[in-house]
């Protein structure tokens, strides 16, 4: 799924058009990465757990010349799944079963 796949899910959920649906999910997408900037977590109740996480320096290798070389601190978004999201995931069939049409 793509970001326009979600916009024009919200928008037909919704009976909204697509330019409202668009700004919809960006102000929650924006909000989001402004918490996370100011090192906040981002609970979505059922859903999961936004956080940020610091990675420290370290000393890498180059793999095609062996070189060390210094890698710099950074910081990257982590995701913890909530119960809600787990058990639907481990609800849905095996992925050697066909799956089978709800209609």
């Amino acid at each position: 799924m793509t970001k326009a796949d979600l916009i024009e899910g919200l928008a037909n959920k919704l009976a909204m058009n697509k330019g409202e649906a668009e700004k919809a999910v960006n102000v929650m997408l924006d909000d989001v990465i402004g918490a996370l900037k100011q090192g906040e977590r981002v609970n979505i109740s059922g859903f999961g757990t936004f956080s940020v996480s610091t990675r420290q320096a370290r000393t890498g290798r180059n793999p095609k010349t062996g070189e060390s070389i210094q890698i710099s601190a950074s910081r990257s978004a982590k995701f913890k799944p909530g119960k809600q999201l787990k058990d639907s995931l481990n609800d849905m069939p095996d992925a050697s079963e066909p799956a089978t049409s709800t209609n």
